[in-house]
């Protein structure tokens, strides 16, 4: 847990010194007006759930995807990472913690994707299954976290983590559903949207904007945190390999 939190607090840090890494908040707002204006002039007014949340999806995942990897370059770069790996603390969860606090921050592109669809469109979008909506936000931005550690154990051998991060993001935004349906997608196709907690997760959130029961929230909530914690656990192991061999081989800060 000290590892965790000291992670967090060197994240948030980091972001005061480097805004740059809050451009999703930026775009956010720009992707919500593309979504609305796509919908309203194909006479699809009542999507505009889909188009408030699917810019949210993109913003935590650029967040998750980019710091996740800057992570571990920062670390290189400024010559702290043998240190960190050194130290008696589980360098995993401090690098969850890192990621945790930028995915954090995330929660804000809601009210940003919100506030440009009422402000601008005059649309509003209304929750009707709050407990289910935080739930389902809350679960969403733990397994955001716990997939972000697999890239960042992936990031520890590259020269680049951002050409990795890019090459990441928008095949993950249509596997996830996030302003597409899956059932649209290709039949082949929808088996593999189902291992990615995206897709579960864009499709409750759209649920709790709808009137009526949601039907098994339970079970869509468990798949989202379960897909969520394999990713973790699957990161943390692959991490602890990954370290093992740069130990070995003298390759840990090689740039």
């Amino acid at each position: 847990m000290r590892a965790f939190l000291a992670g967090a607090r060197v994240q948030l840090s980091f972001i005061r010194a480097y805004p740059d890494a809050l451009i999703p908040f930026f775009t956010a707002p720009l992707f919500t007006v593309i979504f609305m204006m796509i919908f309203r002039h194909s006479g699809r007014p009542d999507l505009t759930g889909y188009a408030a949340i699917a810019p949210v999806f993109i913003a935590l995942w650029w967040l998750a995807l980019f710091q996740s990897g800057w992570v571990i370059q920062t670390d290189r770069w400024s010559g702290t990472i043998e240190l960190l790996v050194a130290a008696p603390s589980s360098f995993a969860a401090n690098v969850l913690g890192r990621i945790v606090a930028t995915t954090m921050l995330g929660v804000v592109s809601f009210g940003e994707a919100w506030l440009v669809a009422r402000v601008i469109f005059g649309a509003a979008v209304t929750v009707h299954h709050w407990w289910a909506f935080v739930a389902t936000v809350v679960v969403t931005l733990a397994a955001m976290a716990g997939t972000a550690v697999v890239m960042a154990s992936l990031f520890v051998l590259t020269r680049s983590a951002a050409t990795f991060s890019n090459s990441a993001s928008y095949p993950f935004y249509v596997l996830g559903g996030i302003l597409v349906p899956v059932s649209l997608l290709p039949s082949w196709l929808r088996p593999v949207s189902s291992v990615v907690f995206l897709s579960w997760s864009a499709d409750l959130l759209r649920s709790t904007l709808r009137r009526g029961s949601i039907h098994h929230l339970a079970f869509r909530l468990g798949m989202v945190g379960l897909l969520g914690a394999c990713g973790f656990v699957a990161g943390a192991l692959l991490l602890s390999w990954i370290l093992h061999r740069v130990r070995g081989n003298g390759e840990l800060a090689h740039t």
